[in-house]
């Protein structure tokens, strides 16, 4: 599976854990992905989309029409 939101487009970033001693370790940040379905009305189909927790809430304030539109304008393939 992808660690890419398909809506935010949310990758993993990199950092350090550090320790009570202070010693440093590399470490990444993965975003929170889930692999979400959902119905869309004008493709009379549902869609399965990797999504972000901050993917559904901007699904859920703009409505899924209108962020599927956006993602086809990127020219991706849903």
């Amino acid at each position: 599976m992808s660690t890419r939101c398909q809506v935010t487009g949310a990758v993993p970033s990199f950092g350090r854990s550090v320790s009570h001693s202070n010693r440093r370790s590399p470490r990444r940040f993965d975003p929170n992905i889930q692999s979400k379905r959902f119905f869309v009305p004008s493709l009379g189909r549902t869609v399965r989309l990797q999504v972000s927790a901050k993917g559904l809430r901007t699904i859920d304030r703009h409505g899924i029409e209108a962020v599927v539109a956006r993602i086809r304008a990127r020219g991706e393939k849903i």
